[in-house]
């Protein structure tokens, strides 16, 4: 399996612009041979892959053969795309890897081809010094066929002056013909891509508003939600809205890397189900109250199910990060190796029930029900207040809840009580921290200067308060380790790292007062 990003643009034309061998940059161009490719693209009924911006396919002919999988990366003209080689039988089945990486979009639906293309493609490499290709420009004569269109769900379906026809079995197709051109940069750099679009604007060549050739067939673009642009920035309810569909649709790309067993990936997913969570209690007065509440219950559902794997993962980063600090004349590779083994065990047992989980009912519930919150949100009134005012109050109200938790927890005796109410502290900063980095790309000039610098200050506080908890954590299970330490040996290291990790536990108490302060400074949420 391969994995590569790809830069593109797509253009409707009469014809390629001519002489792009005199756009800046460009020092030559090169004709490459005709390629004739043939690919059925595959989809549920309703299309759930194509609105998200996802295509699949199985392509034949050209030099890539095989399954292409692409998915949103970054900006509009980016894509990541995944490819599995095709098989000595020609893979008539989708392959798993590739059912893996859309698990959270399809949610247990059926997989069919959906459509038939034909291209014929014509290439021209530009080339710069030194013979390096720069760019592919590319003229595609398509025809194509919905199969089945019956079956499809979704808006009419337009621009390509489709026909009707019949497959063999009596299906409805679709039929329509086009050509349009891509310029995807190989070696070249993004700005080459702006000279190029007035080369074609010469030509009178416009962009395509299809961001793919199955899109354009089935008249339906992504709809995936924009967090930029002013409206955006105009009301609270718009705001967080925005901010939720962010977050969400990085916890739906996220979903596969934790189904692989990427390195951190559990970590990353829980990450953003607790930021989402944080946005729904953080501005729960925007929302009617029900479907606000089920969803942050079932968002702590997932981050509790996600920790099971990321506790023992993070438990022995930190006993293996003690362990190396130790003199090197102490012998610490027998205890490193049982440490090491206990978490990783851990780890994988607990991974093996995660992804289990992924794909069961509850959790494709739980992304269903935030795909509909977030296309159309429960919002009350003042949701209509402007943003910045708003994000005000939200951001003071999250300081000083993180203030008392805090003055709270220093006022108690040291111990487990004391514990547990720094442990409370440090998920009060953590949800400041996420309301006020959720906040920033909302704001402008002094308001944006500010957030930043609460965020900043919320998460040194926050950063402090999980080494703390770390190490009450670590200390727990070292009393454990101690009872199956063989040899005086590991348990006198045990005993050291014991001493160690309180020490650490100490020394970030003393320093809780003043990060306190300067996280609680009430210029910082002072927007308005």
């Amino acid at each position: 399996m391969g994995v590569h990003v790809e830069t593109e643009r797509k253009y409707e034309g009469a014809a390629l612009p001519r002489r792009l061998d005199r756009v800046p940059g460009v020092t030559a161009t090169r004709r490459a041979g005709a390629q004739h490719l043939d690919a059925a693209y595959y989809d549920t009924d309703d299309l759930r892959l194509l609105r998200r911006g996802v295509t699949l396919r199985r392509r034949t002919g050209g030099p890539d053969a095989g399954w292409h999988l692409k998915l949103p990366e970054g900006g509009p003209d980016t894509r990541r795309e995944v490819q599995v080689p095709l098989d000595a039988a020609g893979d008539a089945a989708v392959p798993a890897e590739l059912l893996r990486h859309i698990a959270a979009l399809t949610r247990g639906a059926g997989i069919r081809k959906v459509a038939h293309l034909r291209t014929r493609r014509s290439e021209l490499l530009l080339c710069g010094a030194g013979g390096h290709t720069l760019a592919r420009v590319t003229e595609d004569e398509v025809a194509a066929q919905v199969l089945d269109a019956g079956r499809i769900a979704g808006p009419d379906r337009g621009g390509a002056a489709p026909g009707t026809g019949r497959e063999g079995g009596g299906t409805r197709t679709e039929v329509c013909a086009w050509t349009e051109f891509e310029v995807e940069l190989e070696h070249g750099e993004p700005p080459l891509l702006e000279r190029l679009e007035d080369a074609f604007a010469e030509a009178d060549a416009v962009r395509s508003r299809w961001p793919s050739k199955l899109a354009r067939l089935l008249g339906t673009r992504p709809a995936v939600g924009s967090t930029d642009g002013r409206a955006a920035r105009r009301t609270a309810g718009a705001l967080v809205t925005g901010a939720l569909r962010t977050e969400f649709d990085e916890l739906v790309r996220l979903d596969a890397a934790v189904r692989e067993g990427q390195e951190d990936a559990v970590h990353r997913m829980r990450v953003r189900a607790r930021r989402l969570r944080s946005l729904l209690k953080a501005h729960r007065k925007l929302f009617e109250p029900g479907p606000a509440e089920a969803l942050a219950t079932e968002l702590r559902w997932l981050g509790r199910l996600l920790g099971r794997a990321r506790d023992p993962e993070a438990l022995g980063e930190v006993l293996v990060a003690e362990l190396d600090a130790l003199p090197a004349e102490l012998d610490r590779a027998a205890l490193r190796g049982r440490l090491t083994e206990r978490c990783a065990h851990a780890y994988r047992h607990a991974w093996q029930q995660v992804v289990a989980e992924l794909d069961g009912d509850r959790y494709f519930a739980l992304l269903d029900a935030l795909d509909a919150f977030v296309d159309d949100p429960p919002l009350r009134r003042r949701a209509g207040r402007k943003a910045r005012g708003y994000l005000s109050d939200v951001l003071r109200h999250e300081q000083r809840r993180t203030a008392r938790r805090l003055r709270r927890a220093l006022r108690t005796r040291p111990g487990p009580r004391r514990d547990r109410a720094l442990h409370s502290a440090r998920k009060a900063a953590k949800r400041s921290r996420y309301a006020a980095e959720q906040a920033g790309p909302y704001l402008r000039g002094r308001a944006a200067k500010r957030t930043a610098a609460f965020a900043a200050r919320s998460k040194k506080l926050q950063k402090a308060l999980g080494t703390h908890q770390d190490s009450v954590v670590a200390r727990r299970e070292l009393a454990a380790v101690d009872r199956w330490a063989v040899g005086d040996r590991q348990a006198f290291l045990c005993g050291v790292l014991h001493e160690r990790l309180a020490a650490t536990a100490a020394d970030v108490q003393r320093g809780l007062p003043r990060l306190g302060r300067r996280a609680g400074r009430g210029r910082l949420t002072r927007l308005r």
